[in-house]
């Protein structure tokens, strides 16, 4: 059995709209359980900090919300939108968040080493670091499904 997991693709939306919120949730519940692989930040510096900054949360206050139970992504939702008072995003607010995402790029060396351990051959078409860590998601899950499959399967013992 894989213990740790890679979390799902940073572009999906949220039920609000909100661009990897859901997958914000997912790392930082898989955390919560000792579950998320290690190559991932339970709540990372790059778009888990855009996403909270963008919808005015503090990283600390978030990371306690998704420690103290089991939240669903629903349940942090609503969460989230009892700590802005009940006001959701504006449509300008929530696409100029959702577009600081989509439109941002990692800087050359780190675009250029994930293509790399994808064997994906830099034509420079691929920019944005939504498309970046995707292939880099992929990339880590199959690499430890690899690793996986190649341990000896655990003989079961008969009593």
């Amino acid at each position: 059995m894989i213990s740790s997991r890679v979390p799902s693709t940073p572009g999906i939306l949220s039920e609000n709209g909100i661009i990897h919120l859901p997958r914000l949730h997912q790392k930082a519940s898989l955390a919560r359980n000792a579950m998320l692989d290690d190559e991932y930040d339970a709540c990372g510096q790059g778009f888990d900090q855009m996403v909270l900054n963008g919808l005015g949360i503090d990283r600390e206050e978030f990371m306690a919300h998704i420690n103290g139970g089991q939240p669903t992504l629903v349940d942090t939702e609503r969460w989230i939108l009892a700590k802005r008072g009940g006001a959701k995003l504006s449509l300008t607010e929530e696409t100029k968040l959702n577009s600081s995402i989509k439109d941002y790029e990692h800087d050359e060396a780190i675009r250029i080493t994930i293509l790399k351990a994808a064997c994906i051959t830099d034509d420079c078409s691929i920019r944005d670091a939504v498309t970046l860590n995707e292939i880099d998601d992929r990339t880590c899950f199959s690499m430890k499904l690899q690793e996986h499959s190649e341990k000896p399967a655990q003989a079961s013992v008969s009593a």
